[in-house]
């Protein structure tokens, strides 16, 4: 069997609509790398049934209207090029190797994964390169399992219930429970993440520990409050999700907020803030900000 290859330039405005639109087009997998001096290379992998000159045409004219927008777009134009099986399985394993996070993580796609005791003082923690967003190969990701690690941390002895909000490949979500959080409730507004996550846990054995549902932190209800919420989504859902992270953090709790564009955070700081939590610390990797805080202790 052969496969299509197209790849593209595109600037960090751009980068993640192109990605969804590549998804979009029928992508069996799409792999992004970031510089922080010049515009992410984007790989995406097609069927041989997919027509390579339709794609070209699409990707072109998508790019068109994004310039058409306002938004930068890189003069380098796209290219489709033919692997056969092997070849594209290559490319797309070479394009996730094991990543070392924080102090004790490791985060490992299936063909890299080894024995518990095979990997030294640090958490192996296995991912599923796929639809859902999180491998930990993304700033944003990274950044949320420096300070989930942290937080485990602070909290000592006494590992805190999780919530996760928007878990995606569940990976903030397992890597707490390997850490030695009890039990995480993932949610995600998306089936399929639901089914990555799932599938996810179950290679890592810990889906008895990881209760998932499709769901928004809004149908969280019945339960007490959580000494730790997760959540790496885009600073707006931040902001118009915050009387939900107010009702669902315990008092003196931990929230850690990622996804947020370095030069957004701010805004997202101040908002926070506003609400009764305070700003722990602060961790940015490729751009990308996540931020720590503890809840206020209510009256």
């Amino acid at each position: 069997m052969a496969f299509w290859r197209l790849s593209v330039s595109a600037s960090g405005e751009t980068s993640d609509a192109l990605t969804n639109f590549l998804w979009e087009q029928g992508a069996l997998g799409v792999v992004e790398e970031e510089s922080p001096s010049a515009p992410s290379h984007i790989d995406a992998f097609f069927p041989e049934t997919a027509s390579s000159t339709g794609l070209l045409h699409a990707v072109i004219a998508y790019r068109a209207s994004l310039q058409a927008l306002g938004f930068p777009v890189s003069p380098a134009e796209p290219e489709v090029t033919a692997l056969v099986d092997g070849d594209w399985a290559s490319a797309w394993q070479q394009a996730f190797p094991p990543i070392e996070v924080g102090a004790r993580i490791v985060i490992v796609p299936p063909w890299h994964a080894r024995p518990d005791d095979a990997t030294g003082a640090r958490v192996q923690v296995i991912i599923e390169p796929g639809r859902a967003f999180g491998t930990g190969h993304h700033g944003s990701t990274e950044s949320c399992l420096r300070l989930t690690e942290e937080a485990l941390r602070s909290a000592g002895l006494l590992a805190p219930r999780v919530l996760d909000v928007g878990t995606g490949t569940g990976i903030l979500a397992i890597t707490a429970v390997k850490l030695g959080a009890p039990a995480v409730l993932a949610i995600d507004v998306d089936p399929d993440a639901i089914s990555a996550a799932r599938w996810n846990a179950e290679r890592n054995a810990c889906a008895d520990r990881v209760l998932l549902e499709v769901a928004g932190p809004e149908a969280v209800s019945g339960r007490e409050p959580f000494p730790l919420v997760l959540a790496n989504l885009l600073s707006h859902t931040h902001l118009a999700l915050l009387p939900q992270y107010t009702r669902l953090v315990a008092a003196e709790g931990l929230l850690v907020l990622g996804g947020i564009l370095a030069d957004e955070d701010q805004v997202v700081i101040d908002a926070v803030g506003a609400a009764g939590f305070v700003r722990v610390t602060r961790v940015v990797i490729d751009g990308w900000s996540a931020l720590l805080f503890r809840r206020s202790a209510r009256p």
